[in-house]
């Protein structure tokens, strides 16, 4: 409570010019300062709160813009995440998603549409199982599902499935998209399936999402779900850059 106050106390002193040192006060002082500065100039200490916020977001923004910067190359050309589109498209959309996440699934058909009107257009996906258990394993095992070839049909499967998404009904969609069940429950466990997830997990941290679905589409970065018009837009930027 003190370490509150005192901060309170430090932003108003500044802002009036005063040279208060709040470590000199008892709690006792401080309180009776606070309520004087709040008495005298309400809006002083909400501006002060206010710039600080927006100071922290101008200072989040242009990291997650500088990590975007550093880690194009591997979000864009990361040999050990699955494209979907044109794998030699013009603009690349790179997309956070969890198999478990409404949103994502109320995207997918706006990406679908998107890649069906425009031929140029990459289509990086991430697996990034954020949500629960049964994301992860829906991850692991759409991921698993390219050694057989078959990433493209279970990764639709598993999206167009209503419901939560758990193993067992993981592996029967994968029997019914014509997976060998066996076999992808052994490559579930292959290096290149963690080395994906973990690979998604830094690079969402880096970018600053915190939730799905995120998009990659050239120099932007957007979080939630995002309807096709907006994707169109997006790409036409990105591509108005190249």
């Amino acid at each position: 409570m003190l370490r509150a106050v005192t901060s309170i106390v430090l932003i108003s002193g500044f802002l009036m010019g005063s040279q208060v040192g709040a470590q000199e006060l008892s709690e006792d002082r401080v309180k009776e300062l606070v309520a004087e500065a709040l008495r005298e100039n309400p809006e002083l200490v909400l501006e002060a709160l206010q710039a600080l916020e927006q100071r922290q977001a101008e200072a989040e923004a242009k990291a997650a813009l500088s990590a975007l910067s550093a880690e194009r190359s591997t979000l864009e050309r990361d040999s050990n995440a699955p494209i979907l589109g044109n794998p030699d498209g013009d603009v690349t959309v790179v997309e956070f998603f969890d198999y478990n996440c409404p949103y994502c699934k109320q995207a997918a058909p706006e990406i679908d549409a998107l890649l069906e009107a425009d031929k140029s257009v990459r289509l990086v996906l991430r697996e990034w199982p954020i949500l629960s258990e049964g994301s992860a394993f829906a991850a692991r095992a759409a991921l698993a599902s390219r050694v057989q070839g078959k990433y493209a049909e279970f990764h639709e499967a598993l999206m167009t499935m209503r419901g939560r998404l758990e193993a067992e009904t993981i592996l029967r969609i994968a029997g019914e998209t014509g997976l060998d069940v066996e076999k992808l429950q052994v490559d579930m466990k292959s290096p290149e399936v963690e080395e994906h997830i973990a690979t998604s997990m830094r690079l969402a941290e880096a970018l600053g999402f915190n939730g799905t679905p995120a998009f990659v589409i050239g120099d932007q970065l957007i979080p939630g779900f995002i309807e096709r018009d907006q994707l169109t837009e997006a790409v036409a930027a990105a591509r108005s850059r190249e």
